[in-house]
């Protein structure tokens, strides 16, 4: 009897993520969403500093955000929500910041959990590590900030008329969140820019950080097969506009 040869996993699962998005003509994960340029301010972080730089250290970059839905449900449903931003550097590649909707608390703040409205918080689900030290960011709902809507029509009409923002924070995995910046999100993008945005959460990170944890390695190739599927690559698209 032959001997079957299957594909190694990573094979496998591109594959599997390139299809999808072939099949939906865009993202295999969080399809529907907005694209908006934005900025984001850095003030550094309070106490021990966490050894990565553009954390540790004041400093103004622009930035291009996405807010979408998971699934996605329809209208005001619940879903998992997720928020992008790249924070455009001067030199380098860009850092993709892809956090989830979530709890706030220590234990449900690795857990994606499904709510109505954008507002709230956002945490990275899954650790970064920086030499031995295991990190979790997040974007929390800022208390100064409108309210950016419980669906997608409602995010943009929060957007155009207000300039709301989000605080940026990081934390160990029991510690409290730290803010350490804020990102502002500004002029939404055209639908077509929006569908050429493509992110990599793995490899568009700061030189101190790389993403940890079990399920590091299938977010690495279903992205990847996600942009090959829509013909997208790890740079495209982005706005490096300072609108805000």
């Amino acid at each position: 009897m032959p001997t079957i040869s299957w594909p190694p996993p990573a094979v496998l699962t591109e594959r599997a993520a390139r299809a999808v998005a072939r099949l939906r003509r865009g993202r295999t994960l969080h399809p529907a969403g907005r694209s908006f340029a934005g900025a984001v301010l850095v003030w550094g972080t309070a106490g021990r500093p966490t050894g990565v730089r553009l954390l540790d250290r004041p400093g103004q970059y622009p930035a291009t955000v996405r807010l979408s839905k998971g699934t996605p449900t329809p209208g005001t449903w619940p879903d998992v929500l997720g928020l992008a931003v790249r924070i455009h550097r001067a030199t380098g590649r860009p850092f993709d910041l892809l956090v989830s909707s979530s709890a706030t608390a220590p234990v449900l703040r690795h857990l994606p959990l499904p709510r109505r409205r954008f507002t709230g918080t956002y945490s990275s689900v899954m650790s970064y590590r920086t030499g031995r030290r295991r990190l979790w960011l997040a974007a929390l709902a800022d208390p100064e900030s409108p309210d950016l809507g419980r669906d997608l029509a409602g995010l943009s009409t929060a957007v155009a008329a207000g300039r709301p923002s989000l605080v940026l924070a990081v934390a160990s995995a029991a510690g409290p969140w730290r803010p350490f910046g804020q990102v502002t999100i500004g002029d939404q993008l055209s639908a077509r820019k929006d569908a050429g945005l493509a992110f990599d959460p793995v490899g568009n990170l700061p030189e101190e950080l790389r993403l940890a944890g079990p399920l590091a390695w299938l977010r690495q190739h279903t992205y990847r097969g996600s942009r090959r599927g829509r013909g997208a690559t790890a740079q495209s698209g982005g706005s490096t506009g300072l609108t805000v």
